[in-house]
C-alpha cells in the first residue's frame, strides 16, 4: 500500500506542530535542548511551531494524506541559505528566552551546514509515534530524493539519533566530516547524499 503525500498549507500548521512535538519527545537532541520530561512537554511544542512557521514561509512541508507523518524541507542555494545571524537569538527569545540551548543548537547546526553547493535540506521529519516503523518516513523522504536524482541535486540533513542515522544511510546519505558533539549532550550526524546517476 502506497503512502499518499500532499503539500501542507497554513491550514495544516497545528497538525504539523503536533506531529513534530509528539515524534520528537523522546529524541536525544530534543531531550538535550529541553531537559526533563515535564519541561519538554510544556515547552517543546513552541520550538516545533517556530520551525513549522519558518518552513511554511520559506520551504515546503510534505504531509502524509492521513496526517500520520510530515517532512520539512528547504531549498538551499549555492553559497548557503540566507540565514539571519540573529536568527538563533530571535528564535530563543520567541520560544524559550531563558533556555540558551534553543539558540545554541541553531548556531551549532548553522556552523556545520555545507554552503558550497545548492541542495535540498531535510530540516525535520516527524512520524506519529504509534505509526513509526511502517515506512512512512521513508516514503516521504524518497519522494523528494527521486526528484533530487532527476534534477542532479544533492540532499543534506542532520540525524539526531542513531536510529534515524541508520534510516538515512539506507537511503544513500553518508556522514559528512565528523559528528557534532553537543556540549554535555548527544551527537548529531551531518549527512550528505549525492544524487543517484540516471
Amino acid at each position: 500500500m502506497g503512502v499518499v503525500i500532499r503539500a501542507a498549507g497554513a491550514e495544516d500548521r497545528e497538525l504539523v506542530v503536533r506531529l513534530l512535538d509528539e515524534a520528537f519527545q523522546d529524541d536525544p537532541v530534543s531531550g538535550w535542548v529541553f531537559p526533563g520530561a515535564a519541561y519538554r512537554r510544556a515547552t517543546h511544542h513552541r520550538l516545533m511551531a517556530a520551525f513549522a512557521d519558518i518552513v511554511l514561509a520559506e520551504g515546503w512541508i510534505d504531509l502524509a494524506e492521513d496526517g500520520s507523518a510530515c517532512a520539512l524541507w528547504l531549498s538551499v542555494p549555492a553559497g548557503g541559505h540566507d540565514a539571519d545571524d540573529d536568527g538563533p537569538a530571535q528564535l530563543r527569545a520567541a520560544v524559550d528566552p531563558e533556555n540558551e540551548r534553543v539558540e545554541l543548537i541553531g548556531r551549532l547546526t548553522a556552523d556545520i551546514h555545507p554552503s558550497d553547493r545548492a541542495h535540498a535540506y531535510l530540516w525535520m521529519i516527524g512520524v506519529d509515534p504509534g505509526r513509526q516503523g511502517e515506512g512512512l518516513g521513508t516514503a516521504l523522504i524518497t519522494s523528494v530524493l527521486d526528484r533530487c536524482d532527476r534534477e542532479g541535486l544533492p540532499a543534506y540533513l542532520e540525524a539526531s539519533s542513531a536510529r534515524s542515522r541508520g534510516l538515512y544511510e539506507r537511503l544513500g546519505f553518508e556522514l559528512l566530516d565528523s559528528p557534532l558533539d553537543l556540549p554535555d549532550g548527544p551527537q548529531m550526524w551531518p549527512m550528505w547524499r549525492e544524487p543517484a546517476a540516471s
